[in-house]
């Protein structure tokens, strides 16, 4: 048996971590302005009901 070309186990990644590479910057890129939207959609309506 040749141990030269024998590989250690690949480690296990976390589920956060294997998710995001599976969704891509596009992904993130997308989710991430659309929670900026609604920051701005509830600030908005904010300033309407105080004033």
């Amino acid at each position: 048996m040749n141990t030269s070309t024998m590989q250690p186990p690949p480690k296990e990644q976390s589920k956060a971590r294997s998710w995001l590479a599976r969704l891509g910057w596009a992904g993130f890129l997308f989710f991430f302005i659309k929670g900026l939207v609604w920051v701005a959609i509830f600030l908005g309506a904010g300033k309407l009901f105080v004033g």
